[in-house]
């Protein structure tokens, strides 16, 4: 059993591989978000590494499965009565300059260029061209864990010793905190409340289509890039069967059918959703009168997403009067994830409301000490 780790790990330590400019090798499953994390370091990596770089690098991706001998060595020229290698654009840049070398399929690709890898991964150069002293390398395969769900080869252990190697499998958690503001809100509440329907980490049966993190992603592309998104509730506010049809249609073919249906029927009613926005600025505290401890927590996820440090500096005495007002009606073990993510993510906020007197006679601190008890009773 290999050490697995999700993507929040993974950024965590990687860095200090970076760091000695030693490649990196990450495995997962397919549609996980390995490449995004990919452009993320290379995006990141100033504020990463500040004291290394000042800027953002460059990505040069490269599908290690589709590249021959010649596209990793270049082409010959002759030279003082002797053979020498003119270098394929991508290894002159790599040479030239500080780039995120972005090898993609590795365990996909011929021999030859796995075994040209070598050089590249453990000395820094290829037929004689040095890679620039601040060049990262990282990779990203399907092998491992997984491996026998892909069509890809096994990487012996003189190969992998090459490499610095992580297992890869993100939480739900990874993918609602990337997914936020880079997907429809249906699509995002919906996977807030059906994990299950995120991916799929079963037996794969031949030809059915399943969800995946990659899937869910192009589905919300088509969604929101046709508008279709848009035709689902009428003035009257009623879901529309037409509609609702088609976005079926639609999520079957990037989804599977499953997941599709649920997706339909959450849909369906989605108009009725509750927003951060109605509790904290509208104050509805009643739309959340029956829900189950379930739907509270699934709101709360919502909460810690949506009230960034931006969003607070927006909120008036008004704003927090009905967040208040609303933790004070949840169960106990609720009102500590809230408290939790208050006093961790927002301090200062959580002191004012810590005075903060509601209704006349409501205050924090009493709560705090009555779900305390609660939570340890339990």
């Amino acid at each position: 059993m290999n050490n697995v780790i999700d993507f929040q790990t993974f950024q965590t330590i990687v860095p200090h591989v970076l760091r000695t400019k030693k490649p990196v090798l990450g495995r997962g499953r397919h549609g996980i978000g390995k490449s995004e994390v990919v452009y993320s370091i290379a995006k990141n990596i100033h504020n990463i590494l500040p004291d290394m770089y000042s800027k953002p690098l460059p990505v040069i991706e490269r599908r290690a499965s589709q590249m021959s001998e010649g596209d990793l060595l270049g082409l010959p020229d002759k030279e003082d009565g002797a053979t020498v290698w003119n270098p394929p654009d991508w290894l002159k840049t790599a040479c030239d300059q500080p780039v995120v070398l972005f090898f993609d399929e590795v365990d996909r690709a011929i021999l030859e260029v796995r075994q040209g890898l070598f050089e590249l991964t453990d000395s820094r150069k290829l037929s004689g061209w040095n890679l620039h002293p601040d060049t990262l390398i990282i990779a990203m395969v399907n092998g491992g864990e997984h491996g026998s769900q892909y069509q890809v080869s096994e990487m012996d252990p003189a190969e992998l010793d090459r490499w610095t190697v992580f297992d890869l499998e993100p939480t739900v958690a990874d993918w609602l905190g990337w997914a936020k503001g880079n997907v429809d809100g249906s699509v995002w509440d919906f996977i807030n409340k059906n994990h299950s329907h995120l991916e799929h980490k079963k037996t794969y049966e031949p030809n059915k289509v399943y969800p995946s993190r990659r899937s869910w992603v192009r589905f919300n592309q088509s969604l929101v890039g046709s508008g279709m998104i848009k035709t689902v509730f009428g003035e009257d506010g009623q879901a529309d069967g037409t509609a609702l049809l088609n976005i079926y249609h639609l999520a079957a073919a990037y989804v599977g059918t499953e997941a599709a249906v649920a997706y339909r029927e959450f849909i369906k009613s989605y108009d009725n959703q509750v927003s951060v926005n109605d509790i904290i600025k509208k104050g509805k505290i009643n739309k959340t009168a029956n829900w189950t401890m379930a739907e509270h927590s699934a709101f709360a996820e919502k909460v810690k997403n949506e009230m960034t440090e931006e969003y607070v500096k927006k909120m008036t005495e008004t704003h927090t009067h009905n967040l208040l007002r609303y933790m004070y009606t949840l169960p106990s073990e609720v009102f500590m994830v809230y408290l939790s993510f208050l006093s961790n993510k927002h301090g200062m906020w959580t002191m004012a409301a810590y005075k903060t007197v509601v209704d006349g006679d409501k205050r924090l601190a009493d709560y705090i000490r009555k779900y305390t008890i609660d939570v340890k009773k339990n």
